[in-house]
């Protein structure tokens, strides 16, 4: 059987890119899975392909299963059309933790179900063709042909995306058809306010897949970036429905034994083994002293790091300043903003970080952190004593001789942190 070969050229974050041969019925998991041969990354099921249009300021996610040539094949004769290789944390978190991705509020579901869902029906009524879910709330859009925005209610449903136009009556009469996904793709604005005088940083588009540049595009705009998530993740499940679920569970599928071991976070729980039996902390207060008091400990028994040559180096303050560089989630000189921008494209789920140098102060270190769909930005401070040089996030209640450690030790403990560092920003040469 003779396959037809085309070639595509793929970026990474720093814009570098690499060109491959590949048959014509390739799919985004088959690109991704031989980047992630030929660079010999862990596989942890979250390197994404995106679709990036800068000419017309917006990106998407392809879905494991579409074909990368077909999505190429619409891009017409503009050369700044690219597809980039990145992590996404965030691709399917909506199966595990769908209550965080739907706020109650701007979901309804007319089914037999009565009172509250629980995470697996909530997703359930979106794989299920004969519940209908609804998400609703208020948007801004852009007024076709002017350069206004309005803010108006949307109801989003199976049979597609309709505006109000009185209101927010849900009655057919006053619903007008906006779009609906069989032919159309949802996509994020990377600077709307900029190119579109979008009124928030939270906006998206409907892009009908034959039109061209800016004039074809539906523009929205949320008011915070949960509620851009909650309309942009309604759309993807409502246009595959059951092909996303069966791209999430089937990588777990082919390997049982996952070699990379993945805890959830409930399982870990404080625990004291300074007795003669190990014992389950329950008093929130003492799980804190104890993760100080086996900061202070890390502390003490720090030094046994291993030298250049094999043996234990007693470190100098020196070797502490630059023993973290060679660590992927350190990213040296990069300014907040661009912290900010990295963090978002691989993800907005809880525990993404990197840590980076201060701008403001040339002497400390920075730890950028996502929550609760915020970043947010902890210093870190070197603290002095008899000669040692420590690290503190936390005015020195718990220190630490160098950054491996301090990362080491708030992957496993949240401390004075909103929640646990979970996954690294990288950015990887192709």
């Amino acid at each position: 059987i003779l396959f037809s070969l085309q070639v595509i050229k793929v970026y990474n974050e720093d814009d570098t890119s690499r060109a491959l041969e590949v048959p014509s019925d390739i799919t985004a998991r088959d690109v991704c899975q031989l980047f992630i041969l030929k660079n010999h990354c862990i596989d942890d099921h979250n390197w994404t392909l995106f679709e990036h249009r800068a000419l017309i300021g917006i990106e998407r996610t392809i879905e494991d299963h579409e074909s990368v040539i077909g999505v190429q094949a619409s891009w017409g004769m503009e050369t700044d059309d690219r597809l980039y290789f990145r992590k996404n944390y965030a691709k399917y978190e909506f199966f595990k933790k769908p209550l965080d991705f739907f706020p109650e509020h701007m979901v309804s579901i007319s089914s037999e179900t009565n009172g509250i869902l629980n995470h697996s029906q909530l997703v359930q009524t979106f794989l299920n063709a004969s519940s209908c879910p609804e998400i609703h709330g208020f948007l801004h859009a852009k007024e076709q042909g002017k350069k206004t925005w309005k803010k108006i209610y949307f109801v989003l449903r199976r049979s597609g995306l309709y505006l109000s136009n009185k209101g927010t009556s849900k009655e057919p009469r006053h619903l007008q058809f906006v779009a609906e996904f069989s032919d159309s793709d949802v996509y994020t604005l990377l600077a709307g306010r900029k190119k579109y005088g979008a009124p928030t940083d939270y906006g998206f588009c409907i892009k009908h897949n034959k039109s061209g540049g800016a004039r074809g595009l539906r523009l929205l705009c949320a008011d915070e970036e949960r509620s851009r998530t909650c309309w942009v993740t309604a759309i993807r499940l409502l246009k595959y429905g059951m092909q996303l679920y069966q791209n999430y569970i089937q990588p777990h599928q082919k390997q049982k034994v996952s070699p990379v071991r993945s805890i959830s976070e409930n399982s870990l729980v404080a625990m004291d083994f300074s007795g003669r039996k190990t014992r389950v902390i329950e008093n929130p207060t003492e799980a804190l002293s104890v993760a100080v008091e086996e900061g202070l400990s890390w502390r003490r028994k720090s030094c046994l790091r291993l030298n250049p040559h094999g043996g234990p180096s007693t470190q100098s303050p020196t070797s502490n300043l630059v023993i973290h560089r060679t660590h992927p989630w350190f990213h040296h000189k990069i300014s907040r903003d661009e912290a900010h921008k990295l963090i978002a494209q691989q993800g907005l789920i809880d525990g993404v970080f990197l840590l980076r140098d201060s701008q403001s102060n040339p002497k400390t270190f920075v730890l950028s952190l996502c929550h609760a769909q915020k970043i947010k930005h902890f210093q870190i401070v070197p603290l002095e004593e008899d000669g040692e040089l420590f690290f503190t996030l936390d005015d020195g209640h718990t220190r630490f001789t160098d950054l491996i450690q301090l990362v080491e030790f708030y992957q496993l403990n949240k401390g004075v942190l909103p929640c646990k560092l979970k996954h690294h920003c990288a950015r990887i040469a192709l």
